[in-house]
């Protein structure tokens, strides 16, 4: 049970959920309709393209997910713990992603593909940020999981079984901010291209600096 559900765990994952629906909306416009912040659709194109024989694409979407691999790799040796705790070296990490995603923009409207591996990386860099907090498993880049639990938790509410309100509130909030990106999104890329991705990167990197100057300053005053 979440005993107490301080605001900024919230307002950090509202936020991250956001920022990876804007970057998910971006790939399924724009980069091959596909998506960009996990990769259920990604390894079955892979296992297609394996199927078919398709050197190329089979590359492709094997080079896709090992740049993700590699952002969560990237992230576990610089956060060094998946449970989430004010304190970590989490700015680092947001920063990281808002250079990636802002790399990522001209080389995607070129058509380099590389565009696309630093867009995975960042998302895995974000995902494997903060994987729990006190029991609830957070994901802020995909909702398969979110969503089954949320599931079970009406499930148990329907039998009279007790849940967590703290919990329920938190998980709605990732699918709920995740949907606003994604609206956010689509007409950012409609409106500006693969620049709709300055944003997130912004946003992240804003977040990440002030983090860093925080850690650093606010929390040995505290």
């Amino acid at each position: 049970m979440i005993r107490k559900l301080p605001r900024w765990v919230l307002a950090g994952g509202a936020l991250l959920a956001f920022v990876a629906g804007i970057v998910n909306a971006t790939g399924f416009l724009g980069v091959q309709h596909q998506g960009i912040t996990h990769l259920t659709g990604t390894t079955t194109l892979l296992g297609i393209a394996m199927g078919e024989g398709d050197l190329a694409h089979t590359l492709h979407f094997a080079a896709l997910i090992g740049a993700f691999v590699a952002g969560c790799m990237a992230s576990g040796m610089i956060v060094q713990d998946a449970t989430l705790k004010l304190g970590r070296r989490y700015g680092v990490v947001l920063t990281m992603e808002a250079v990636l995603l802002a790399v990522a923009v001209p080389l995607l409207g070129a058509g380099d593909v590389t565009g696309e591996y630093l867009a995975s990386a960042a998302c895995g860099l974000q995902n494997a940020m903060a994987s729990t907090y006190s029991g609830a498993v957070l994901r802020t880049t995909h909702f398969s999981g979110t969503l089954t639990d949320l599931g079970i938790f009406l499930g148990h509410w329907l039998r009279g079984v007790p849940v967590d309100p703290r919990r329920v509130r938190l998980l709605s909030s990732l699918v709920l901010s995740f949907l606003v990106g994604a609206f956010v999104g689509a007409r950012l890329f409609h409106a500006f291209s693969y620049a709709a991705l300055y944003v997130p990167a912004s946003m992240t990197g804003v977040v990440g600096v002030g983090y860093t100057i925080y850690r650093q300053f606010g929390l040995k005053n505290t």
